[in-house]
């Protein structure tokens, strides 16, 4: 017990990106143990027919990996790269780029299958495609940033982005190269969405707004009401009292008007001197 108290605890500190990680990480186990229902139900199929009756696998597909060195690969560049992306965008606009990306490079990946009328390739798997339009986007918004890597030294992000792509270019040549037209179509959103930001354009806005109707929706509800009608009440009567010290303050400086200070009774005269000290 104690250690699902210390995951929930660091789920709990973590940041957007961390918390994307311990995501994938969870769900890896989960595909691990359960290989078959997993891509069955939550990769994306290559059929549009299927894909039809399974339609969350547009975006569930960015979250399951069928071995290490996939997964490894993806979060460790999600981790370095997608914290940078927290000092130049907000967390908001990094679940944009996150889930964008991915919706359009499996959009990507059923239309080329639909288009070349192959129905029986492999389905897509793996956060590849999300993790390039965050890699991506920050290339184009800080391209000469240099990164410092062990036994290499510093290199600019741009040609690690380029590495990057690079690789998914030269898997074009497999046979089932969806996955391959994923990663790249992944990459090409994060240039256009972030070359969209630097001139005012949020194009991501709509998912935005998306994502804040549903969180809101499921956040709890007061479950008390009556802090509500009490504060109120409390507030109300305050100003009643407000109201009648007033009205008293009038009344005695009225008569102090007609009759003069010594026509006071002495309750009077203190009760101006209370009000004259606050």
């Amino acid at each position: 017990m104690n250690i699902i108290n210390d995951i929930k605890y660091a789920f709990s500190k973590a940041n957007i990106v961390e918390k994307i990680i311990y995501i994938n990480v969870f769900l890896f186990l989960v595909t691990v143990i359960l290989t078959k229902f997993s891509i069955q139900w939550f990769a994306l199929p290559s059929n549009l027919d299927t894909f039809l009756f399974k339609p969350w696998t547009l975006i569930s597909y960015a979250f399951i990996h069928q071995n290490l060195f996939h997964v490894l690969s993806n979060l460790l560049v999600l981790y370095y790269i997608g914290n940078l992306f927290l000092d130049f965008y907000t967390k908001k606009q990094f679940l944009n780029f996150y889930f964008l990306g991915a919706i359009f490079g499996g959009m990507m990946f059923l239309l080329y299958y639909y288009f070349i009328h192959k129905t029986n390739a492999l389905p897509l798997a793996g956060a590849s495609a999300a993790v390039s339009t965050i890699f991506i986007a920050m290339a184009t918004k800080t391209p000469r940033y240099a990164l410092r890597l062990r036994f290499i030294g510093s290199v600019e992000l741009w040609v690690l982005a380029a590495i990057w792509v690079a690789l998914s270019i030269l898997q074009l040549v497999n046979p089932d190269k969806g996955s391959a037209i994923a990663h790249i179509s992944g990459a090409v959103f994060g240039f256009i969405y972030s070359k969209q930001l630097e001139q005012g354009n949020d194009i991501g806005k709509w998912f935005e707004t998306i994502l804040d109707f549903f969180t809101n929706a499921l956040k709890p509800k007061n479950k008390s009401p009556f802090k509500a009608v009490y504060k109120t009440k409390k507030r109300a009567n305050a100003n009643e009292v407000s109201k009648t010290k007033q009205r008293k303050i009038n009344d005695i400086l009225d008569k102090i008007g007609k009759s003069g200070y010594e026509s006071l009774t002495q309750e009077e005269k203190d009760f101006l001197f209370r009000a004259g000290k606050k």
